[in-house]
């Protein structure tokens, strides 16, 4: 059975969206992956789309979404990428085990920023979110 791990981030239009694709993408035999914001933008970033696409990852359903319509979800693990995220974190129904993995915010960068941070995003959120879950290599 999958475990369900939520990546939350302020605005969700970009380092989240990016580590929802990138776990799918990886670690999707293992886990579901869903993003969400604590105020989320109208949009996805479309340097995290291009960047994403670049890696062959696929975007298809990729939308911001409040953590609010996620509360009811059952949740094995949350993963704050911004300490925004990580301070505003809302409480939810049943205990969820949290971990922080920050991540630089490439907005109103060029597009190899975008490309530099879905390079992190893979590197460490993918191993953190390894290890948080015990999850075979």
């Amino acid at each position: 059975m999958k475990k369900t791990v939520l990546v939350l981030c302020t605005g969700n239009s970009c380092r989240s969206q990016m580590g929802e694709a990138i776990l799918n993408h990886d670690l999707g035999g293992l886990v579901r992956a869903v993003s969400a914001g604590t105020v989320p933008q109208p949009k996805v970033a479309d340097g995290a789309i291009a960047a994403l696409k670049l890696a062959g990852i696929a975007v298809d359903g990729l939308h911001p979404k409040h953590v609010d319509s996620l509360l009811d979800t059952d949740i094995d693990l949350v993963v704050s990428v911004c300490d925004n995220a990580r301070e505003t974190c809302p409480v939810f129904p049943r205990p969820v085990k949290r971990i922080h993995v920050y991540f630089h915010d490439p907005h109103g960068e060029p597009l190899e920023s975008f490309v530099a941070v879905r390079d992190d995003i893979r590197n460490r959120l993918v191993a953190a979110v390894r290890a948080a879950l015990e999850l075979e290599a």
